[in-house]
């Protein structure tokens, strides 16, 4: 080592390590077999990938500039109607406790046929596990069992789960989804990925699909509720006028026939009276009729369109774990530990010399 600027020759340190060839290949087999013996046993997963492109439905005045800038996040005003929910904010739903409980009663089944059952079962009793975490498993299992049992809470009306109000073990396997369902949306295009890991590729598949088509119908829901209101309201209307107008077009039909030949003036009045009001309760009838018919328009251009640009599809091999890359990495790992204890006296001295030299300066 020079004096002077205490570096270390490169030749210095090849050969130095190059002395040192058997320490290497020791800690490079052992590396070897405690990684393969981590990470063979852990359990493998498999993802599957849905795109959308959704259509932003808008019936402002700006027309399509609003649905097009809708798209994007940005609101310009003047509309007859405010979108509170972007695509931006379709990961965030995605990942709110209310829309994974959804989730728990999609029907789910492996590829080799042999469990074919909910979700919140699959998850809870069907996942694989390392063996030597078992044990640690075990305990928790214990544990979350006796506080389940003084928690009541976790269920609602007719035996669904409460979303705000979740049992440990509820708790858990929400967490668990939601780091296995991802959601991106691209800033640009506003194209939706939707991302799902499992350990079985058809329930990756399956789970990807269901959740694709939970997020179209939430979303259709939340544009079309005001819309389906409306719908609801002109048809009751609508049925209300019909009973009316048949109700009106009873009583002036009855009072003619029974008044055939009676020419009186108060007879006459009174059948006068009745064909107006039945041609009253009729005009509306037509016009509520129409407004229905206007309301039901409306809602279906509120009804917004995805269009899928990549279906589910099984996935043929594994995403994680990376065996090869593991192994590899920690090999690295090994080597770089391994050449910083052999020149551990070196560095050190390194170290004192540069610091003693920023003190002096």
């Amino acid at each position: 080592m020079s004096t002077d600027n205490k570096t270390i020759p490169a030749k210095n340190i090849f050969k130095k390590l190059w002395a040192k060839k058997f320490l290497f290949l020791k800690v490079w087999v052992i590396t070897f077999f405690l990684s393969v013996a981590y990470i063979v046993p852990q359990p493998r997963t498999y993802s599957a990938s849905v795109l959308l492109a959704p259509e932003m439905a808008s019936g402002d005045e700006m027309g399509g500039l609003s649905a097009i800038a809708s798209s994007f996040g940005f609101n310009l005003g003047g509309g007859s109607s405010v979108d509170a929910i972007y695509p931006t904010l379709y990961p965030d739903l995605l990942s709110s406790n209310d829309f994974i409980v959804s989730l728990f009663d999609v029907q789910v089944k492996t590829i080799d046929g042999e469990i074919q059952t909910d979700l919140y079962t699959y998850m809870l009793k069907h996942q694989k596990r390392t063996f030597y975490k078992k044990p640690f498993y075990w305990a928790k299992r214990q544990i979350r069992n006796l506080i389940d049992k003084k928690r009541t809470g976790g269920g609602g009306e007719g035996g669904k789960v409460n979303a705000s109000f979740l049992t440990e073990q509820q708790f858990n396997i929400v967490e668990l989804l939601k780091s296995d369902i991802i959601c991106n949306v691209d800033q640009l295009t506003s194209v939706i990925s939707i991302k799902v890991n499992a350990q079985d590729p058809l329930v990756a598949a399956n789970l990807a699909d269901s959740v694709c088509a939970r997020l179209q119908k939430f979303i259709t829901g939340y544009r079309t509720s005001k819309a389906r209101v409306d719908v609801e309201h002109y048809e009751a209307l609508v049925k209300d006028a019909q009973e009316s107008y048949e109700k009106a077009q009873k009583e002036f039909s009855d009072f003619c026939d029974s008044h055939k030949n009676m020419t009186s003036q108060a007879v006459l009045s009174k059948r006068d009276k009745l064909e107006i009001e039945s041609s009253m309760a009729l005009s509306k009838y037509q016009a509520m009729s129409a407004q229905a018919e206007n309301a039901k328009h409306k809602l279906q251009e509120k009804t917004p369109a995805f269009t899928t640009l990549q279906n589910a599809s099984v996935p043929l091999r594994p995403s994680a774990p990376k065996r090869v890359f593991f192994c590899l990495g920690m090999l690295i790992l090994a080597t770089i530990v391994t050449s910083c204890r052999i020149f551990k006296t070196e560095l050190y001295s390194t170290i004192v010399f540069f610091s003693n030299k920023k003190t002096t300066d």
